[in-house]
């Protein structure tokens, strides 16, 4: 286990979880960001954001707040509005596909199929 303490935290870092004190989702995951690597912080975000604690778009205003601090820089590097994706296959394919001279790919779009009739129906 790994314990990451620090000097202060403001009242809005704070939120009770079944009556224990814990860091808020933004919070965390600025701490982390400062201590993991792009892959693994993508992948904190990414759950994150699966579990409801903070989706991508809130996390990116939020760090307004947090300005200078450790973890920020690589946040905001990450959830660049044209990089930033939510899948590990995504995670792992985006340097594949550079490499082979690919576009970047699209991530979370919805694709609707459309019915097609044949002639004569």
């Amino acid at each position: 286990m790994r314990i990451r303490g620090r000097p202060t935290l403001v009242a809005a870092d704070i939120i009770l979880l079944d009556d224990i004190p814990v860091t808020s989702a933004v919070r965390t995951l600025i701490d982390m960001a400062a201590e993991l690597g792009p892959i693994a912080t993508e992948r904190a975000v990414n759950d994150a954001d699966k579990r409801d604690l903070v989706d991508p778009e809130t996390l990116r205003l939020a760090l307004g707040n947090h300005g200078g601090e450790p973890g920020v820089r690589p946040l905001r590097e990450l959830l660049d509005r044209l990089t930033f994706r939510l899948s590990d296959l995504e995670i792992y394919f985006r340097p594949i596909a550079a490499a082979a001279g690919l576009p970047s790919p699209l991530s979370k779009q919805f694709v609707t199929a459309s019915r097609r009739t044949s002639p004569g129906r």
